[in-house]
């Protein structure tokens, strides 16, 4: 085995099984941090030529991660999110292109693919982050298949995200909100304010989902993973109950053009915003406004924390941020003391 230095940089040099190989040693910062690299890369290559994992692609083409990714997030991820997936999948496919070499994609080409989504795409930094997020997954997965051993997004920087101002729904923007709605986007946004659902849950919602015997909705494909309940109130029932009157689908919100669920309702949701006049607003912000609303009314933060589906109560605390007029009434309580 031989150790070399060059620049500040340690690597390695030393054949197997008559095959050369020369590698840059990284993160090693002395020789003998380098030879236990070494090692490790010897071992896995010893690996590699006996069968017990596959042997690194040469030439891979960015096709084949696609492939492994889809088939990985088909299966792992919850249904509101892969057909997502596969769409931000095309989009990094058609950039880079389907038959270009993965060995090839250095972190300045990643770089650039960030320039361009701002600017040619003109997307915010938490959906260029969400792309890079893909990308280094389809990366990381071919490590992990054996077929490469270096993730090129790992030596790229995200971009700092903007923190969305707080926003939550008043009674007067709520009803300008419904009158402004067109009628099949009504039902979606009532499951919204009387759940605290997210959107991908209430698309994605099924008949079989809705107790109406007992008068819960039970989530199994979850963000945090955990199954949970949700009491369904009189209101919502009366909807569910008409719903289900006419249900042609094992879904409970259809899209009558196509037959399936709907994928997104963002174009509809924000011409409704704008006619009603509301500004700042995100569909997410539905399930904000449900967290304040129990909280004003004293809701236990547990209950709430159980209601959403958060696996920690830090994130409830978050979304249910202290309401100005309680804030008041708490300092207000001072008064009887010297």
């Amino acid at each position: 085995m031989t150790i070399s230095k060059r620049n500040g940089k340690y690597y390695c040099r030393f054949q197997l099984n008559g095959e050369r190989h020369h590698k840059l040693c990284s993160g090693a910062a002395s020789i003998k941090e380098a030879e236990k690299i070494e090692n490790a890369f010897k071992y896995k290559l010893q690996q590699q030529q006996n069968g017990v994992i596959p042997k690194e692609e040469k030439n891979l083409p960015l096709y084949k991660l696609k492939q492994i990714y889809l088939a990985y997030s088909e299966t792992n991820n919850r249904n509101r999110n892969f057909e997502h997936n596969k769409y931000s999948v095309n989009i990094i496919i058609g950039y880079f292109g389907e038959k270009r070499i993965v060995q090839s994609i250095l972190p300045k080409h990643v770089e650039a693919f960030k320039e361009w989504l701002r600017v040619k795409r003109g997307l915010k930094n938490a959906s260029i982050n969400r792309y890079l997020e893909i990308l280094s997954k389809m990366f990381n997965l071919g490590i992990d298949n054996g077929s490469l051993s270096v993730n090129p997004v790992s030596k790229v920087k995200k971009l700092q995200e903007d923190n969305h101002k707080v926003r939550f729904l008043t009674a007067e923007e709520e009803a300008r909100l419904y009158k402004a709605l067109p009628e099949f986007l009504k039902p979606i946004v009532t499951t919204a304010l009387h759940t605290g659902m997210r959107k991908g849950e209430i698309l994605n919602l099924k008949w079989n989902n809705i107790d109406f015997e007992y008068g819960f909705i039970e989530l199994l494909e979850t963000k945090s993973g955990k199954a949970r309940k949700i009491p369904i109130s009189e209101k919502l029932m009366e909807i569910f109950n008409k719903l289900y009157m006419d249900a042609r689908s094992e879904y409970v919100f259809i899209n009558p053009e196509t037959g399936l669920p709907y994928v997104d309702i963002k174009k509809s949701f924000n011409k409704a915003k704008e006619v009603a006049g509301i500004k700042d607003f995100r569909f997410h912000d539905l399930r904000h406004t449900v967290a304040t609303r129990l909280v004003e009314k004293g809701i236990d933060l547990l209950v709430v924390m159980d209601i959403l589906g958060h696996s920690k109560i830090e994130t409830t605390m978050r979304y249910a941020h202290p309401i100005p007029k309680r804030k008041s009434d708490a300092i207000s309580v001072l008064n009887s003391y010297n």
